[in-house]
């Protein structure tokens, strides 16, 4: 398996994922500003979303979507950073991936554009916050999203809450986000995989 990836987007996840089960998978770096790989590969003949993450199988199937390759993952040892497919709470797990994509993710997209008005700016974050609310009640009294276990959606929620730090959100007001990212930066796969991405000195 192909992981297209770039340091500290999105993809990071999954391949956080990746090293806690010790998947066998080689990754491929993608420079989202050119669209190339490193030997000079349009990223579009690749992927014609022209994103990341992609995961290329053995086979030439290949998948997108954070959310999507987090579960394929985790679907490989099942039970390990997700309950097995079919229970309720696996369909809790994925309602809360789904809130994550959709509310908390692309909740960023107008902060990378630096055209993005003041006014708009300061909107996007403030409606963030609304959503960093919800999430840090649930992390006032449990160490992970679901509980006392590391999931795929503890993997996908650290790595969008480092975006604060590019954007200068500041999280005090959310001590229980600050304690969880503290927590999940700890673990050997997340030290591992910033190690492998260029993001640890």
């Amino acid at each position: 398996m192909k992981l297209y990836y770039t340091p500290g987007a999105c993809s990071q996840a999954p391949h956080i994922a990746a090293r806690e089960l010790d998947l066998p998978i080689d990754t491929v770096k993608v420079d989202l500003a050119t669209h190339k790989l490193a030997d000079g590969t349009d990223f579009y003949t690749i992927n014609p979303k022209g994103y990341i993450p992609l995961l290329a199988l053995d086979d030439g199937t290949t998948i997108s979507e954070a959310n999507v390759i987090l579960q394929y993952f985790a679907d490989q040892k099942p039970g390990t950073l997700a309950p097995v497919f079919g229970t309720l709470e696996r369909w809790k797990l994925m309602e809360l991936l789904s809130f994550i994509a959709s509310e908390v993710h692309k909740g960023y997209a107008v902060l990378w554009n630096p055209q993005t008005p003041a006014e708009v700016r300061k909107a996007a974050i403030d409606r963030l916050g609304t959503r960093f609310d919800l999430l840090a009640k649930t992390l006032a009294t449990q160490p992970y999203l679901t509980g006392g276990s590391f999931t795929i959606a503890d993997a996908y929620l650290f790595v969008l809450l480092n975006w604060t730090k590019i954007h200068k959100i500041d999280l005090t007001p959310w001590p229980a986000l600050q304690a969880f990212q503290a927590r999940v930066a700890a673990r050997p796969a997340v030290q591992a995989t910033l190690k492998a991405e260029g993001l640890l000195k």
